[in-house]
């Protein structure tokens, strides 16, 4: 018997048109080749950012100047007056003026009125009774320990101020003449009546003494003396 294949399952018979699409399709895969564009990613320039730190503006630190504070003021000298039974210490206060000690102070021969000097820049200073024999260097400490003498041996402490506990110190001020008397004496400070009154009697009670000379001559001088009434 023989077997025969059924016509449309014969491939044979459809070669040309096979070989005819796959021409087509190789072709049209060739031109889309040859036609198709490539591009090549760029990236986009998007700027860049520039960050400028700036130099931070130094403010100068004004520092005040701070001024030393002026030197304490040198501790009055002082006459102290306390009770009979207890040890008196008396010193004395100069008033200091500014002067230099190679100062040449001019004076008039011509003027009559006579100038009073301070004691801390005349000359020759006064001197008290018994120091005339002293060297001129030894004469201000002969004529303190005089002045202290002097109180000490006169000072009453007034009985009302006592009584009351009263305790002040008195400054006066006092003139040495040309003839080298006490005068002008006058409490330049103080309180209470009655210490007043007994540091005016204690200073004008101070014996006469050898007047102060500038240049030779006698001149006024004038000096303070600070009185400590205290109580103890």
């Amino acid at each position: 018997m023989e077997i025969k294949k059924n016509p449309k399952a014969n491939l044979e018979t459809k070669r040309g048109m096979f070989i005819q699409i796959g021409l087509v399709v190789a072709i049209s895969v060739s031109l889309v080749a040859f036609e198709w564009k490539s591009y090549e990613k760029s990236a986009s320039d998007l700027g860049t950012m520039e960050l400028a730190l700036e130099d931070e503006e130094m403010i100068p630190i004004t520092q005040r100047e701070i001024k030393p504070p002026p030197p304490p003021p040198p501790p009055p000298e002082i006459i102290q007056i306390v009770e009979d039974d207890v040890e008196i210490e008396v010193e004395l206060e100069i008033e200091e003026t500014d002067s230099d000690e190679d100062e040449i102070i001019e004076i008039e021969e011509e003027e009559e009125d006579d100038e009073i000097f301070n004691f801390a820049v005349v000359e020759d200073k006064p001197i008290f009774p018994g120091c005339e024999n002293v060297s001129k260097d030894e004469r201000y400490m002969c004529f303190q320990q005089g002045i202290m003498k002097h109180i000490r041996s006169n000072f009453r402490y007034p009985a009302i101020p006592k009584e009351m506990g009263i305790s002040e110190k008195i400054f006066v001020q006092f003139v040495i003449d040309k003839a080298g008397r006490i005068t002008n004496s006058l409490v330049v400070r103080g309180e209470d009546k009655h210490l007043k009154e007994e540091a005016l009697r204690l200073v004008n009670s101070i014996p006469k003494l050898q007047a102060a000379k500038q240049r030779g001559k006698p001149v006024p001088c004038s000096f303070t003396v600070p009185i400590n009434f205290k109580l103890q």
